[in-house]
This record gives C-alpha cells, structure tokens and sequence, in this order.
C-alpha cells in the first residue's frame, strides 16, 4: 500500500476542506435563522418542542461542524510547525469528507422544514471541487493510508500541550498506569466502590483542588481558572477507569463552581479548603425520579425552619453519594409552580461517609436520609444513588449565597455544570484513547486468513475513523478548555459534550468490534470500556436535553446575530 501519496497531497487540500466546511455552515446558519422566523419572537419551550427534530439535528450538526473546525485549524498549526503535518492533514480531510456525506444526511431530514432547497445543498455538495475533494479523501484506499499511518504513529492520541501540562500529563499517566489499572478490572467486575488504594495518593496529588483557588487551598490560579490542567488529568485517569479515577473531579469540580460563584465569603472559607483537600468528597443531588434533566419542573421542597430548613422528597442518580460527606442539593425553596426555575436554591448537606450500598441515617431533631445504590450495566466503583429525604434538617448557613441567593440555585447550578460536561468531554477522550490502544494493539497481534488483522483494508479503515474521531475531541475539548479559561466557552462546552461522547461509543463499539468474540467477553478491557462509554451521552446533561433546551435553544434565539 502506498501511504506517502495522501500525505504529499494532503496539505494543498486544506483550503477545500476548509470552503466545504465554511459551506455546511452557511447552510446550517440559514437553516437555524428559518426556524427562528418560524416561531416570531417567541423562544418558549411550548414553541420550541415544535420543532424538536429540526432542532437536534441542527444542534448535532453544529458540534459537528466546530469539531471540523478546531480540527482544520490544528492541521493548519502542524503545517506551520511542520511537524508531522502531513498526517494529521491527510486525517482531517478524510475526516472532513466523512463529515460532509453526514451533514449533507442531516440537512436532507430536515431540508423541506427549513427552506433549504436542492439548489442550495448544488451549491456545496455538488460543486467541482467539492467532488473532487471527496473524490479524493472518500477513496477506501486512501482511509486505509491514513489508517496506516496512525497504526505507525507512537503514543498518537494526546495533542499538542505546553511542557507544564505535559509535565501533569505524565504524573497523572504514570499513576493511572501503576495504581488504577491494576484495580480497575476488579472494581468493575465486582462492583467495589473505589478503594482508598486510589483517594488517597489523589488526595496528596492535588486531584480534588483542581477547580479551587490556590488561597482556597487548591491549585486554580488566584486571577483565574485552569480548566486545562483539570482536562488533562481528568483524561489520564479515565484511561485507566470512568469511573474509579476519572470521574472523581466531576464532584468536587461542581460542587466548588456553585461555592465560589455563588457562595458567601465564610462559605468559601469554611468548604473549600476541605473540598481541595479531598476531604469530605462530594456527591450531586439534582435529578429526581420524575424529572430527569428537567431541572424546572422539581418538586423536592426545602421549608423553613428554626435555623435552618426541612428538606423532603427524592433525589436520583447521586453518583458517589455513599461514599460523600457532603452533597450538593437543588431544592424548591418557593412552593410557587408558576416560577418554575426561579424558585430554587442550592444547599449543602453533610451526611456520614460509607461505602455501603445502602444508607439509612437519622438526626436527633427526626429527619431521616436514606439512600440505595442502582444497578448499572457500567460505570461501576462510584454507584449512583437514589436519595430520601424526610424532614432532613440543614442549617441557615447551609444555604449557598444566603438569603440573598434564594431563587438562584438553577442558575449556580448550570454555571458550575459548564465546567462539568467540559469534564465529561475529557473522560470521554480518554475512554477512547485506552480503547484505541487496544483495538491497536489486537489488530497488529490477531491473524485472520493467514495475516493480521491490521492488515485488512476494513480495518484499516476503523482505525483511521477511531483516530480522527479522537482528534476532533482532543482539540475541541483543549480549545474550549482555553476558552473557559478566559471566561466565555459555555456553549462550546455544550458542543464538545455532544460530540465527544457519540464519539466515545463509536470508537469503544469498533474497538470491541475489531476484539470479535474477545471483545464481548469480560476478559477484555474494551468490554468495560464499551459499557462505561454508553453512560457518557446521559449524565451531566442527556444528549436530547442538551441538543433541545441548551444547544438549539441558544443558537435559534441568536441565529443572525453577529458574534461577540
């Protein structure tokens, strides 16, 4: 096979890349301003759910289309540099070409919706070069050079960081490889929750204080956030375990945005140092039984009381609430239903550690907190819980913001859930860098018809889609990571989340693929791997909730609008 052809030619093919790209997005652009000129102004969620497939389609496209472009605008900085630019440009244009044929699938579902007739996708589907481009970089042949070079390709998977970040890199990858590896086959097999084996050198190495100011006793800097750092420990760990490493700064990260953001002065000082420190861990109680990601239609009720409040109903889906010494509550601190979200706040709940189960606890006032574990198919160390309460008494200073904050927990939550669905991004990068590696290493090591595996066009093929696919998600979720950094990315946040974890349960099902039989037996890592994937696209968010009520909602509302 001749793998040096696509790379010689592959650099002189950004610009096209580059105009087919810039095409979906007019097209996505025009198709988001028809929408909003069907619904006049008015932006509810009654008008909206009209048009909740055109929404999601719009809003998964539009996580496609900003990963083809971080990914075009990496390519463009290795042609710069000229390090292994040729590569990396050979996979981005594959990658565009393969983007193309689905984004031209996803504005055919919906084109009659929203104006878009057959002259119009002509006028970027169907141009010269544009057949020319795909032509070119949709050539089975030239997917399985590319996939070639990435079986070549050494350590292929992490971007390009600054030597800091390299240096937390290789900190956090040498303890995921010595201490959570070892452990992580028994914890998902046996359902343990994660030993202190784990939180303990966690603990000495900072992992918790991640998104904590350094006066706080973390290691945020004091003059801003350090999301990138937190990306980049957070993917070293999941590639050893979702759940029993990586997953354990999506808490603390939370938990200590709502405290710093929205929190008194004496309420940083008294739990964030604690936080940093790992001790108490945190747990999230948001959802409940009844309404899911629907954040504005919960029902569980905090009353006033002498000193404090009465907290009552359910909570589900409180992953680590176990083992957790305190717990982030959202509950309905007005019982007016017409205020809908205005009517929440936020609270801290201490409780006793355990690694049981299932709970039952009592205060000496009478209130009660009970919680019992859910079964899951993956995602197993942390268990996710649901949660009663009965009269479960907290103190006034409890409240986070005070009397001034009643009212505005909805919103402290969704600021500090953006850091969180960038976490997510992160753990699913690395969830499809351990199943790359492997898929890797069998394809080179199994024999089929009297050669490897690695060397079937197919599989080649698979190898190159895993690669591309992991490299939009690290350069989407590094640059958004920047962005945060710098005070704005929420939105993007939302579209590396969408786009990363479908990615996650693409890469781990070829990678269990690729395995055969092997790969559905719990020998295997990619079992686990597959399994923990699937939990990505639900929690901090589910994927429709998000596409309809964050992603569509915003871009409809702000379709023509010039940017900031």
């Amino acid at each position: 096979m001749n793998t040096t052809q696509p790379a010689m030619l592959a650099s002189a093919s950004l610009l096209k890349a580059d105009a087919i790209v810039a095409g979906i997005d007019g097209l996505r652009q025009r198709a988001l301003a028809a929408v909003k000129r069907a619904l006049d102004g008015d932006f509810s969620s009654a008008q909206l759910d009209r048009h909740q497939v055109v929404s999601y389609e719009l809003a998964m496209l539009s996580a496609e289309t900003y990963a083809a472009r971080t990914m075009l605008a990496y390519a463009q900085q290795c042609v710069a540099g000229g390090d292994g630019a040729d590569f990396e440009c050979a996979m981005v244009n594959c990658a565009v070409a393969d983007f193309s044929t689905r984004a031209r699938g996803r504005l055919e579902k919906i084109k009659y919706a929203v104006e878009l007739d057959e002259a119009a996708l002509a006028d970027v589907f169907a141009t010269p070069d544009s057949h020319e481009f795909l032509r070119a970089w949709l050539d089975p042949a030239t997917v399985a050079a590319t996939g070639h070079q990435a079986l070549e390709q050494l350590g292929f998977g992490r971007s390009q960081l600054d030597e800091d970040k390299e240096i937390i890199a290789a900190a956090f990858a040498r303890f995921a490889d010595e201490v959570v590896a070892p452990l992580a086959e028994k914890i998902h097999r046996h359902d343990l929750t994660v030993p202190e084996e784990i939180l303990a050198p966690l603990r000495e190495m900072g992992c918790f204080g991640l998104s904590v100011p350094e006066r706080y006793g973390g290691s945020s800097p004091d003059s801003g956030e350090d999301h990138l750092a937190m990306v980049v420990v957070t993917e070293e760990l999941s590639r050893a375990s979702l759940a029993a490493a990586g997953s354990l700064i999506t808490r603390p990260e939370i938990m200590a945005k709502a405290i710093y953001h929205g929190g008194t002065e004496a309420q940083r000082a008294a739990w964030l140092p604690g936080i940093a420190n790992g001790d108490p861990l945190c747990g999230i109680a948001i959802t409940e039984p009844d309404a899911g990601s629907d954040v504005a239609a919960m029902r569980f009720k905090a009353t006033r009381a002498d000193g404090g409040w009465l907290l009552n109903g359910a909570k589900t889906w409180s992953t680590f609430a176990g083992k957790s010494g305190i717990l982030l509550v959202l509950a309905r601190t007005d019982p007016d239903p017409a205020l809908g979200h205005k009517g929440l706040s936020l609270f801290i709940v201490e409780k006793p550690s355990t690694e049981e189960k299932e709970f039952s606890l009592s205060q000496p006032q009478g209130g009660r907190l009970s919680g019992a574990a859910i079964p899951t198919i993956g995602y197993r160390g942390m268990h996710s819980f649901t949660l009663f309460f009965d009269d479960w008494f907290v103190p006034d200073d409890n409240l986070i913001g005070g009397e001034d904050a009643l009212g505005k927990g909805f919103y402290l939550t969704m600021k500090a859930f953006a850091g969180g669905r960038l976490q997510t991004a992160a753990r699913a990068n690395g969830l499809m860098r351990a199943a790359f590696a492997e898929a890797m290493r069998y394809a080179k090591e199994r024999r089929v018809f009297g050669q490897a595996l690695s060397e079937y066009q197919l599989t080649l093929v698979k190898i190159a889609q895993m690669a591309w696919n992991l490299r939009a998600c690290h350069e989407m979720t590094y640059t958004v990571a920047r962005l945060m950094d710098g005070g704005g990315g929420h939105i993007e946040a939302s579209l590396v989340k969408l786009y990363a974890c479908r990615a996650a349960e693409a890469v781990t099902r070829e990678a269990v693929q690729i395995h055969g039989g092997m790969g559905y037996s719990e020998e295997t890592p990619v079992s686990r791997y597959y399994v923990d994937a699937r939990v990505l696209s639900i929690f901090e968010g589910a994927e429709e909730t998000l596409a309809l009520k964050v992603v569509a909602k915003e871009l409809i509302t702000n379709a023509g609008t010039p940017p900031q």
